[in-house]
């Protein structure tokens, strides 16, 4: 199965705000559109994609916190739910579906995410730093919402007026 390089969504497109549904079958059409999400990451470069960021409103994201550097970080996760968070990090925040811009966000410090892998076996990964930082950032895709949303007053304005801006011009 050749895996393919999806073109990914930006913000303002409606599949992007929201709630992905959840997989009821582990098809082969699943397992490719895993296999073209994690494509999709690597050549953009990202190191957490959604599928609803590629149009497909199911509750699937892959995630590397290496950028591809290390196999075995490579998150699949179909059907994920939050089970519990601690702490707190503020950090840069920047977004496949937002390109160009960044902007601090409060995630939580460590992360567990329970879902499905692709053989259908339900596993918890447990993520700390940056890979808590990923899971929230894509479970906010696979509820409607971007890391915009997060913002508020005037940081949110001035980025939601230069897409606007750019979007008026033809370059988003």
């Amino acid at each position: 199965m050749l895996s393919m390089i999806r073109p990914i969504l930006r913000y303002g497109d409606s599949v992007l705000h929201n709630q992905a549904e959840n997989v009821t079958d582990l098809t082969l059409d699943i397992e490719k559109l895993v296999e073209d999400l994690i494509e999709t990451m690597y050549a953009a470069p990202g190191v957490g994609l959604a599928a609803s960021q590629v149009g497909v409103p199911l509750r699937i994201f892959v995630a590397d916190p290496s950028a591809g550097r290390n196999v075995n970080d490579l998150v699949i996760m179909i059907n994920p739910e939050l089970v519990t968070t601690e702490g707190i990090q503020t950090e840069d925040e920047g977004c496949l579906s937002v390109p160009g811009f960044n902007a601090t966000v409060s995630r939580p410090l460590r992360s567990v995410v329970r879902g499905l892998n692709l053989e259908g076996e339900s596993h918890e990964i447990e993520g700390a730093g940056l890979l808590a930082r990923i899971f929230q950032h894509e479970l906010d895709h696979l509820n409607g919402s971007l890391f915009l949303d997060r913002l508020r007053g005037l940081k949110r304005q001035i980025i939601v007026r230069k897409i606007n801006k750019l979007r008026r011009t033809g370059k988003w």
